[in-house]
């Protein structure tokens, strides 16, 4: 090309007067909708204050007492083996591995990937997992995503007990609110006999963006929960603009958003700066490429997060392992590529939503990503709740195999802070 025309890319002043002047038309029906909610709550200053005393552990312990909860016992455990150190710690773990050699080995913190597990849908896993990787000087993750019905953990203390677990850890966690598409938001889509009418989109039309937000902030002012699963454009948007005015939440978009290229990630990552804060900071804090992604487009996703200065802000989430079933073409493994990427991308996580593959497709029981679908009730009734606990501990082991590998290769990984960092 013998004439340079990158300049005419540049976006005019006058374009983004024009956005400016939508947003603060005080006719604005969209904006105005938006900010009923918001009042609903008290404003941006009582809603960080109510999210911050409800997340405080003593006040959710509290309520689980007032209950006279059996997750009580669990909890005092957890703090009790927190505080006396008795969880293997990073530089054991390491010598655990690698013996003499890891004294010799120069682990470089500022590309330590964050070990993520997905989902964990229910306590008494959550503990069972807990407690095996005591027993067997495993690691517990540093970052969980939950996508379980948010009423029904709600009803049966579900909800208090892991915003508790996940602060004694001192990991990352996110929740999937109910407003997600599968509750009956588009009157023409069912199950899976009308799968492809979700080709459009995950289901979020019409009104659903600002229930979303009512109900995001009802989680967050009643059980401090700041971080949520964002899967539609239109409550990306939103969960910008609430970030923007001065509420503290945070969200993580998933995998079903498609961002499956680089330029689609810079379209995402362009909206999260344009609505940033003056410190650059984002409610952005994850996100999720699309399965279909080779190393190629990290690459390039990373040069477009670094440009835009959100490399410390925006964690690339990556899928390492998938369920077995309902989700992709298997056998799915993406270990041997995050090791290659591993030591060039600052601020990612190995998501582990299956086990390993020779095993998970042995289980009586394969994972399957519709089982995060179904009631409590169902699980139990038909006697499938010891088969959804040891899908999670599969994915609970496929973490340590991938904490192993980049330890085998010099890399270093995030564990449950608290656990296994603290006093390292």
């Amino acid at each position: 090309m013998t004439i340079d025309i990158r300049g005419k890319f540049i976006i005019d002043d006058i374009r983004l007067k024009e956005i400016n002047d939508f947003l603060t038309d005080p006719k604005n029906q969209l904006i105005n909708d938006l900010l009923t909610v918001i009042e609903k709550y008290g404003g941006p200053e009582e809603i960080n204050r109510k999210a911050l005393d409800a997340g405080k552990i003593e006040n959710l312990m509290n309520r689980l007492r007032k209950k006279n909860s059996s997750y009580v016992r669990d909890l005092e455990w957890l703090i009790e083996q927190r505080d006396k150190g008795a969880f293997i710690k990073v530089d054991e773990y390491r010598n655990k591995i690698l013996g003499n050699k890891a004294k010799n080995m120069n682990f470089n913190e500022d590309y330590a990937v964050t070990l993520e597990i997905s989902a964990c849908q229910y306590f008494d896993a959550f503990m069972t997992q807990t407690r095996h990787a005591l027993e067997k000087k495993e690691l517990m993750p540093g970052r969980f995503i939950r996508v379980r019905c948010m009423k029904e953990q709600e009803e049966d203390d579900d909800l208090l007990a892991m915003t508790a677990a996940m602060q004694i850890l001192g990991a990352s966690w996110c929740e999937t609110l109910d407003t997600k598409g599968t509750d009956g938001s588009n009157i023409h889509l069912g199950g899976p006999d009308t799968i492809t009418g979700y080709f459009g989109g995950v289901g979020q039309p019409n009104n659903y963006p600002i229930k979303w937000v009512d109900e995001f902030l009802y989680y967050y002012t009643n059980y401090g929960v700041k971080q949520v699963l964002n899967i539609n454009p239109g409550t990306i948007f939103l969960g910008y603009l609430l970030h923007k005015i001065g509420i503290n939440i945070e969200f993580k978009i998933s995998v079903y958003m498609g961002n499956d290229n680089p330029y689609a990630v810079f379209w995402t990552l362009m909206a999260a700066r344009l609505f940033s804060r003056k410190d650059g900071s984002t409610s952005l804090i994850g996100f999720n490429f699309s399965n279909s992604v080779n190393n190629w487009t990290i690459e390039l996703s990373d040069e477009i997060r670094r440009s835009l200065g959100l490399e410390k802000f925006v964690r690339f989430e990556h899928h390492i392992l998938e369920t077995w079933k309902s989700i992709v073409i298997q056998p799915y493994n993406r270990r041997d590529e995050l090791l290659e990427i591993a030591p060039k991308i600052k601020n990612i996580s190995a998501k582990h939503e299956g086990g390993e593959p020779e095993i998970d497709s042995k289980r009586e029981h394969p994972s399957d990503i519709l089982d995060y679908f179904r009631p409590k009730n169902d699980i139990v009734d038909k006697g499938e709740m010891q088969f959804i606990i040891q899908n999670y501990l599969d994915k609970h082991e496929a973490i340590n195999n991938t904490a192993r590998a980049l330890t085998e290769k010099g890399l270093s990984f995030i564990a449950a802070p608290n656990l296994h960092h603290r006093g390292n």
